[in-house]
């Protein structure tokens, strides 16, 4: 995939500046992204430098996910309750409370840290992951790199206090969209809205999602909140509606009931104000192109990636998609020959442009076949 690199920035600058200009919301630095095409709909000092909170566990999560998915860790798998892990269990901390000596599965202490924020089971699990949490938390930086987190750095599970574990708010969004896109039938699990643990000598406990916002009527299924007194409230969220997603982070709410009202007025506001409009999927053509002398008389042409173009509402008009080539061309054609170029325009600029490549094999005509077509050519001017 090819892109135009400075154009689409300046789209997205100019379609964030024009968005923000009218629009704000309470916090001390946001982002809003729409899911499927990417563009960022609103920025607010998106590049500061926060501590997470518990939004860190995001990618703890990320981490077990990576190796469930790999064949190197099983949800079933039990992991061991050390004393330091059994620490956190103690009041003022959020817990899963689990005890000392205790063996929990994976699975349970995965929905220990998503649902019940349990910072004791995030030490649980990277101590049986990686032995330490240290040596777990180095591979949680390393992920972030990976993954585009060019302003993060992780020193602990469960992002409590550590002045080595910052981030921002666009990194946070970064790791969330690959949460979501990687991994869709865990992110299930940021939607349960409550887990009861059967602890050890004792009744179970069961507790809420502190995700206020899947108890609201939005179409919210994720993802995490942060609290930290230094950096006061936040939230990682996304709504899904009617397969539209959104992803909005805010860090440096003044409460809860700011961290809620705000998160879900800045995802409200970008499902009013602005469209999806999906251009091309990859797995079928967006068009079909001339060929000549091939035994089809056209090809399918198509781009090898998903296009998406988000836009301010009532603007669709203004959105040209064009396939460009010089043609028509010649066959044989293989399948995933390039052919020419998907270019996408808003109000008259070119904003994106895609490789188009051959959707199937065009075979040539045989000798004859091709004589009468260049025949016909020659006195109809009929390709």
């Amino acid at each position: 995939m090819i892109r135009l690199n400075f154009l689409t920035l300046f789209f997205a600058l100019l379609l964030a500046f024009n968005s923000n200009a009218a629009f704000d919301i309470k916090a001390r630095t946001a982002i809003l992204q729409d899911f499927l095409s990417g563009e960022i709909l609103y920025e607010k000092e998106p590049d500061k430098s926060i501590y997470p909170a518990s939004m860190t566990k995001i990618m703890t999560a990320i981490i077990a996910f990576d190796l469930i998915k790999s064949g190197d860790l099983d949800l079933d798998e039990k992991f061991f309750v050390s004393e330091n892990a059994w620490r956190l269990s103690s009041a003022g901390y959020s817990s899963m409370f689990i005890m000392v000596g205790d063996e929990v599965s994976v699975e349970n202490l995965l929905k220990g840290i998503i649902v019940a924020s349990g910072n004791d089971a995030c030490v649980a699990l990277a101590e049986g992951i990686a032995g330490t949490e240290e040596e777990f938390a180095i591979m949680m930086t390393a992920k972030a790199k990976e993954i585009g987190m060019t302003n993060s750095n992780f020193a602990n599970s469960s992002g409590i206090n550590n002045p080595n574990n910052v981030s921002t708010v666009r990194d946070i969004m970064i790791m969330s969209n690959y949460l979501i896109k990687q991994f869709p039938e865990e992110y299930k699990y940021f939607s349960e809205k409550e887990f009861t643990w059967d602890r050890t000598g004792g009744e179970p406990i069961k507790q809420g999602n502190r995700n206020p916002l899947l108890y609201k009527n939005l179409g919210a299924d994720g993802i995490k909140t942060g609290y930290l007194a230094v950096e006061k409230y936040s939230l990682a969220s996304s709504v899904n509606r009617k397969g539209r997603r959104l992803i909005a982070v805010g860090s440096g709410f003044n409460s809860k009931s700011e961290r809620s009202s705000e998160s879900a007025k800045l995802l409200t506001w970008g499902l009013t104000n602005f469209d999806l409009i999906e251009i091309s999927k990859s797995t079928s053509p967006i068009g079909n192109i001339e060929v000549w002398q091939g035994k089809k008389e056209s090809v399918g042409a198509y781009a090898k990636t998903d296009i998406y173009k988000t836009i301010p509402k009532a603007r669709k008009k203004f959105l040209k998609v064009s396939l460009n080539y010089n043609g028509p061309i010649q066959a044989p054609i293989k399948k995933d020959d390039l052919l020419g170029k998907l270019k996408i325009t808003y109000k008259g600029e070119l904003i994106d442009e895609h490789n188009l490549y051959a959707f199937e094999d065009i075979k040539r005509l045989n000798v004859f076949s091709r004589l009468m077509k260049s025949i016909n050519f020659l006195i109809w001017g009929d390709v």
